[in-house]
């Protein structure tokens, strides 16, 4: 449903338009409505249609929490859920504490990933960029090859 990279920005109320073909796969699939958390290992945040945030809540919820790093899982990301929703000029208000978790500054990258987006500040992009290119993008293309036969 989303792939892709857009440059956008974050205005002064912490407002970011969603690139318009996000929007219209959005109003589409969950009328504008739209779920965004924490990533649990990236300064970044992941934001999913309604529906699509819902399954993957499910199947997280169904985890057993009894083992640390599940229970740990589930309370950042359950926990950071924010319920949002399109406005008519297809915005979305980011709240205060999922901005500073992700460190977005004015300029944001947006990157659809399948079921969802992730956001991420232009300076954390670029300098993660760096790091996938490098060794990181040899160390997974083998790693990925071995596993699923994938040939790029």
């Amino acid at each position: 449903m989303f792939r892709g990279i857009n440059s956008v920005t974050l205005d002064a109320k912490g407002r970011m338009a969603l690139p318009a073909r996000h929007r219209e796969a959005i109003r589409a699939r969950s009328a504008g409505r739209l779920v965004t958390t924490i990533d649990s290992r990236d300064p970044s945040l992941l934001m999913y249609a309604l529906p699509d945030w819902e399954a993957f809540q499910a199947r997280l919820q169904q985890m057993s929490n009894i083992r640390g790093p599940v229970r740990l899982l589930q309370r950042l990301l359950i926990g950071h859920a924010t319920d949002m929703e399109l406005d008519a000029n297809g915005r979305v208000l980011l709240p205060q504490m999922l901005r500073e978790h992700a460190r977005l500054e004015r300029k944001l990258v947006v990157v659809g990933q399948g079921n969802k987006i992730e956001i991420w500040s232009e300076g954390n992009w670029q300098e993660r960029m760096e790091n996938w290119l490098g060794e990181d993008l040899e160390t997974a293309l083998e790693q990925v090859g071995d596993i699923e036969g994938l040939s790029i």
